[in-house]
């Protein structure tokens, strides 16, 4: 018996163009390198998951067959502009019928754009059952120009910056996050679609909590913990600690330095294979910063940064003298300080993690300073010598990678930039609202409004500016019009965070 041989009117299906990334000359030399490693071993794979971090900063992907991906590999794959459009709970956001107002004609419609997969990024995922690849891509319109809307071209752009410079930022993560157990398989659909989550994920925890780093603490968490930090290791992520917190199930997750780059398509891909991981094992992880459960405290990202000279190595931040902080790094630490009402949104970008940001909270990072102990400042010096680096504590750890890291990189080179001999004057941040001077923005309409009103086009340029500012005004309004409808008590997380943020974070 022989199979029957099927054919197409066009072999290429959906992929993107033929001799796309060649045409447009969009790989350098270790592109180049790694895609024909790449193709000389899809014979031993089954499946690709082709992946690109969407505005919220979550993974989005099509699992192509070994074959199709031979022709997307180097002609890129279509992809709907959806993940563009629609806010955190699936609601249109950017008219792209009419008049969207965000300066990409490529919107109207909802046209497709050119996802390029990035060879260099391209893993094998541990584990039985089919043989699954990983790879990361990077979003193109059909010109071959990098998408006005994509995270990963605004990190790209900060990134040369630094490199015309001879500098390369240096980052190491520190990501908090709940594991529960899953009470049920229920999908949560119920009420559900577009801009109406259904319930959340029905889950317990899985011990007492607040016993912070207790041994016997971990312990509970460990049979699940520990063989993830090793699927973690085999992909290649250099996993340094797992640690239990405050909270009950509460997980710290610290990574060795990485480059920037590196960083951010790490923890596109922790989140993602943690969540994926725990629920193989009936349990839920989650990266909303406080859940809606009993006595959660809230979970937070922590990023060390630090900068390094690319010819010589040498830690910029590091002060040979008196082995503290240098006056590089301490203007670095300026610029992050000056920027950080306008660019809140890009680490803080959910109703939820404000709750974490509370001024009644004794360690929450409330206020905008430097300091080496004291944990309600922002940022802290931490280390001497060539580990001397900042670690900023304002991020929650659901945020767009790509564009917090950005954000951050911008206004600590803008900081480095403002303190060479040759500086031009910086243009004057809008003024903050009475009273909040010293503090960071306590609510996500607060930071909004500093957004809109502040310098962020200069890091993501327009478009990508207009759409963020669509997406989180159409987040706000609906939260908001739950709460005038049902009138929530003052403080408590509500049941529309919980359906909105604990199962897709």
């Amino acid at each position: 018996m022989y199979a029957r041989s099927w054919s197409s009117p066009s072999a290429e299906g959906s992929v993107g163009s033929p001799s796309f990334v060649a045409d447009h000359r969009l790989w350098d030399e270790a592109q180049l390198a790694a895609a024909e490693r790449v193709e000389a071993g899809l014979d031993r794979v089954d499946f690709v998951r082709l992946v690109f971090g969407d505005p919220h900063g979550l993974a989005r992907s099509k699992t192509l067959t070994a074959q199709a991906f031979r022709s997307a590999l180097r002609n890129g794959m279509n992809f709907s502009p959806g993940p563009f459009i629609f806010d955190t709970g699936h609601a249109v956001a950017v008219d792209f019928l009419g008049d969207h107002g965000i300066g990409v004609g490529e919107i109207a419609g909802a046209g497709n754009f050119i996802l390029v997969p990035d060879p260099v990024t391209f893993q094998m995922l541990p584990g039985s059952g089919p043989r699954t690849a990983w790879v990361i891509g990077d979003e193109y319109l059909r010109d071959g120009t990098p998408h006005p809307l994509s995270s990963r071209a605004v990190l790209r752009r900060t990134l040369a910056r630094y490199a015309e410079r001879g500098l390369a930022p240096v980052l190491g993560l520190e990501v908090e996050w709940y594991l529960t157990r899953r009470l049920d398989d229920e999908a949560g659909n119920t009420g559900n679609g577009f801009g109406l989550q259904g319930e959340a994920p029905r889950v317990a925890a899985v011990n007492a909590g607040y016993q912070f780093n207790l041994d016997a603490a971990y312990d509970t968490i460990a049979p699940v913990t520990d063989p993830l930090a090793l699927h973690l290791l085999e992909l290649g992520l250099p996993v340094r600690s797992m640690e239990h917190e405050s909270g009950p199930g509460q997980v710290e997750t610290t990574f060795s330095p990485m480059s920037a780059l590196d960083t951010a398509d790490a923890m596109l891909l922790f989140r993602t294979v943690t969540k994926r991981w725990c629920s193989r094992s009936g349990h839920h992880a989650s990266f909303m910063s406080q859940p809606a459960l009993d006595s959660a405290d809230p979970s937070g990202w922590h990023l060390n940064q630090s900068v390094v000279e690319t010819a010589t190595g040498r830690n910029l931040f590091a002060d040979g003298l008196s082995g503290g902080m240098s006056p590089e790094g301490k203007a670095y630490a300026e610029g992050l300080l000056a920027w950080v009402r306008e660019l809140c949104l890009l680490s803080v970008p959910t109703v939820n993690g404000y709750r974490r940001l509370n001024v009644q909270h004794s360690l929450a990072p409330t206020r905008i300073g430097l300091s080496v102990e004291d944990r309600t400042a922002m940022l802290r010096v931490v280390g001497s010598g060539a580990g001397a680096h900042i670690e900023n504590r304002v991020g929650e750890p659901c945020a767009n990678p790509y564009l917090s890291i950005a954000a951050q990189l911008h206004a600590g080179l803008d900081g480095l930039a403002g303190s060479s001999p040759e500086a031009t004057p910086a243009p004057t941040a809008p003024a903050p609202p009475a009273g909040a001077a010293d503090t960071v923005p306590q609510t996500l309409r607060e930071s909004l409004d500093a957004f809109r009103s502040g310098r962020a086009a200069q890091v993501l340029g327009g478009p990508l500016a207009s759409t963020l500012a669509k997406l989180k005004e159409s987040e706000l309004n609906r939260y908001e019009a739950w709460c005038s409808q049902t009138s929530p008590a003052p403080g408590q997380v509500t049941q529309w965070e919980q359906r909105e943020y604990f199962g897709a974070y």
